[in-house]
């Protein structure tokens, strides 16, 4: 108990708290990003265009099939953004956003036709469309896979030690793993990390399973 005591210092777990808000940072920012740029590809995947949607398709299947952590080390190491928060968010930023826009188009497609021609007959511009009418009422059925897809982007910011060297929350604790030689401390910081990743993600879960509730809720009693 007392080694397990001694890693609890108050510069450590300052230290470990600066990783969380590292983590919490790059994977909020790059979200939000995520949201706004995967709304766009969304609606440009349902263009009358084929050569948009074209592009828009390439786009979306390169990053869905490729690795996350690939992408993180060519946009730090070729690309070579800087400084490195930047080249973390837009590193994510790019690689989540495809995932967005297929949650998006979903949520989109899943609008009845009538609102589509509501908002037609109101002589709306697309760009109007989309803002007032449509994506305010897809949001509602994409808010479970949205939160679902945040839970994986907090949990990929642990490959950016291993891409970038950034001093996120697991590489905070690897570092702190190097200062101790006891198993039992070791094992301590790297369960601490766990417990921390794990709060958030189950917190995020728990948002999913009572939106998919409601929505389930809501599904049934207009069936009736």
């Amino acid at each position: 108990m007392d080694q397990i005591l001694e890693i609890f210092t108050k510069a450590n777990v300052r230290f470990i708290m600066l990783g969380l808000a590292n983590t919490m940072m790059i994977a909020s920012v790059s979200i939000l990003l995520s949201v706004v740029v995967g709304s766009v590809l969304a609606s440009l995947r349902n263009s009358k265009s084929k050569f948009v949607r074209g592009l828009v398709i390439t786009y979306i299947e390169i990053f869905r099939n490729t690795p996350n952590l690939l992408w993180l080390m060519i946009i730090y190491l070729v690309v070579r953004i800087r400084p490195t928060p930047l080249c973390a968010i837009v590193a994510f930023t790019l690689f989540t956003s495809a995932a967005m826009a297929e949650i998006i188009r979903g949520g989109i497609n899943s609008v009845s036709k009538g609102q589509w021609e509501a908002a037609r007959s109101q002589g709306m511009r697309a760009s109007q469309m989309y803002i007032y009418i449509i994506l305010p009422q897809a949001l509602r059925n994409m808010i479970p896979a949205l939160l679902s897809q945040a839970i994986t982007v907090i949990k990929d910011t642990a490959f950016l030690r291993m891409a970038m060297a950034y001093p996120e929350l697991l590489g905070r604790i690897i570092v702190l793993t190097s200062k101790y030689t006891a198993v039992v401390q070791i094992f301590a910081l790297y369960g601490l990390a766990m417990l921390i990743y794990f709060v958030i993600c189950f917190i995020l879960s728990q948002l999913v399973r009572h939106f998919q509730k409601k929505l389930q809720a809501e599904a049934q009693s207009q069936a009736r």
